[in-house]
């Protein structure tokens, strides 16, 4: 009896058995919680942007928080917000406008065009038609305003914001929520006192051109278009200068910062 129990025949029934079972139950896991994952990246992403403006409170939720935050599409090539037929346009690619998945729509070749190689300075590939931005009013102005930023550093694509203040000049703030650059050197984009750097800082110089840029070193004491390079990390903050003039060029949304300068944000 002992011998007929420990045949290969029963002990490949029983391990295809429990690797059935471990398959049912991990399946069943990953659907059942799958929109409680979607909420969590969901809150990430908002608590992102709350923390690119200064805004982010650790002992608050988050959804408590970004109840201050008027979230608008931007169609980029207007320079505008979008209109409620591009609205409907985007519902119509099955987007959802008020929960937009901007890199789910750069994949898209109704919602998106391929860039050139002279184009491409952040190596995205695809420029989305349309944005959404995230705005902080008060009295009936844009306090701060929240832009999307993306770019490829030296492993990975890094994804975050970065806030203007409501001269949409001044820098409020740079943050990543998302990449996989190398921990201690291109990963320092995620510490505190490098991104506090560019709290402060100019997008143009006083001739108006944009000037913003990450430099190899450090700064010169006392310009505002300059932020220190990463230390050990020259390809990531190449990646960091080129991602941020990209999206702060005519490109992305220069034409849109100078419409709202123009109205007086």
């Amino acid at each position: 009896m002992s011998a007929n129990n420990d045949s290969i025949q029963k002990t490949l029934l029983v391990a295809i058995l429990l690797c059935l079972v471990c398959s049912v139950i991990v399946a069943g896991a990953a659907v059942g919680l799958r929109q409680k994952q979607n909420e969590n990246k969901a809150n990430d992403k908002k608590a992102a942007v709350l923390q690119a403006a200064g805004l982010y409170q650790a002992d608050v939720p988050v959804a408590e928080q970004f109840k201050q935050v008027t979230t608008r599409i931007v169609n980029l090539e207007a320079g505008r917000f979008a209109t409620d037929a591009e609205l409907d346009e985007i519902r119509a690619a099955n987007l959802n406008p008020e929960n937009f998945d901007q890199r789910k729509s750069s994949k898209l070749p109704a919602l998106s065009r391929k860039l050139s190689g002279a184009e491409d300075k952040a190596s995205i590939k695809r420029l989305e038609k349309f944005a959404a931005v995230y705005m902080i009013e008060k009295d009936g102005a844009i306090e701060t305003l929240v832009l999307p930023v993306h770019g490829y550093g030296l492993w990975s694509t890094l994804y975050g914001f970065i806030a203007l203040e409501g001269d949409m000049e001044t820098i409020a703030g740079l943050g990543f929520y998302a990449h996989a650059e190398t921990p201690g050197l291109g990963g320092e984009v995620d510490n505190p006192k490098w991104k506090g750097m560019w709290i402060g800082k100019k997008l143009h110089n006083a001739k108006g051109e944009l000037a913003i840029t990450v430099v190899k070193g450090s700064a010169a004491e006392g310009n505002l278009n300059q932020v220190d390079g990463l230390s050990g990390a020259t390809l990531t903050s190449r990646g960091v200068d080129n991602l941020v003039k990209f999206w702060v060029g005519d490109m992305a949304f220069g034409k849109l910062l100078t419409q709202l300068k123009g109205q007086g944000a």
